[in-house]
């Protein structure tokens, strides 16, 4: 069972103590997705990512914390239940975050823009709402792991 983003966007808040960008909750995230596409064979979240300039964004969690801009997103999903940490998802965000909480945004930013990533295939300049398919995510997944095994 997938979650939705705006439950991954609180947990991952929590995480951080409410410390990290919209920009660096949608790498996360992604990252996060992928990893459990190639682990767990089922997808981490509804919805698609979408192909955006800066690189993969999940649109339901980008429209709930754009209010932020470029500074920390606030706790601004109070009303949204706290994920069970025993829970299959709340796990690969959780070891998700333990491995990439300290790159910074640009860091994210590049490692989600490799050239043979699922972004890079589906991203055009000037073009909105190109969904990012989880096949070619999970395919993404498998090169990440040829590549650094």
């Amino acid at each position: 069972m997938s979650i939705d983003a705006i439950s991954a966007g609180k947990h991952l808040g929590v995480l951080s103590g409410w410390s990290k960008t919209n920009l660096d909750l949608q790498k996360i995230l992604y990252i996060a997705h992928m990893i459990h596409l190639g682990f767990r064979k089922k997808p981490l979240v509804r919805d698609h990512f979408q192909a955006w300039l800066f690189g993969p964004v999940h649109p339901v969690l980008y429209h709930k914390a754009k209010i932020f801009g470029a500074r920390p997103v606030r706790n601004i999903f109070r009303s949204i239940e706290d994920l069970d940490e025993k829970q299959s998802e709340a796990v690969t965000l959780s070891r998700t975050y333990g491995l990439v909480s300290e790159f910074s945004g640009a860091k994210l930013v590049a490692v989600t823009h490799c050239h043979y990533g699922a972004w890079a295939k589906h991203y055009r300049p000037d073009a909105m709402g190109i969904i990012i398919p989880n096949e070619d995510i999970l395919k993404e997944f498998e090169e990440r792991k040829k590549r650094f095994s």
